[in-house]
């Protein structure tokens, strides 16, 4: 846990560091529909970490500006394997494809954002994992900031946390803290 923790202490540095650092920087121009691509990279939380250590995914988000581009529709849906400890519950990955929607906020004159989605996971390895469930209710707040890179191109670097419900009838959340960065474009 006290991994976990100076993880999440230093990637919300790194964010408020890029933050800081804005100032010197112009906004990317946010007008019109967004799309990112990216790789993402989880820590399982609570009980679900005694069964996977880690695991690593990706993602495509569309945003949809409706006030000012600073109030964006986000739609994204991705994939996420995460891998199973040795020895630990039934051995097999869990295989995720989260299918989400929400809103995007972008705080006045910086890249700083912070975003919020729910939808629903769909299990890849339903019967790998036993599991009684085949789809999940999945929430995820995060907090990111896009870096400039020229024109209408960015670097979109995100923490967030994702909250799912039980796939096992008598089991608990699966919890997870996650880096995404990803390539967003104008278009």
């Amino acid at each position: 846990m006290k991994i976990l923790n100076k993880i999440a202490v230093l990637s919300l540095a790194l964010v408020l560091g890029l933050t800081i650092n804005a100032k010197a920087q112009t906004a990317p121009e946010r007008s019109g529909i967004q799309l990112s691509v990216g790789p993402q990279a989880n820590l399982p939380l609570g009980s679900f970490k005694d069964a996977y250590d880690w695991s690593i995914g990706g993602s495509v988000q569309a945003d949809f500006p409706v006030l000012k581009n600073d109030l964006y529709v986000v739609v994204n849906a991705g994939y996420n394997n995460f891998f199973a400890k040795e020895g630990a519950g039934t051995g097999k990955d869990l295989g995720v494809i989260p299918v989400s929607a929400g809103l995007k906020y972008y705080f006045p004159s910086t890249n700083l954002y912070v975003q919020g989605t729910a939808g629903v996971g769909f299990l890849t390895s339903k019967d790998d994992v036993a599991a009684d469930k085949s789809a999940s209710f999945t929430y995820s707040p995060q907090v990111g900031y896009l870096l400039n890179l020229g024109g209408r191109n960015a670097l979109d670097i995100a923490v967030k946390f994702e909250g799912d419900s039980k796939i096992y009838d008598n089991g608990k959340s699966s919890n997870f803290l996650g880096l995404r960065v990803a390539y967003n474009l104008g278009l």
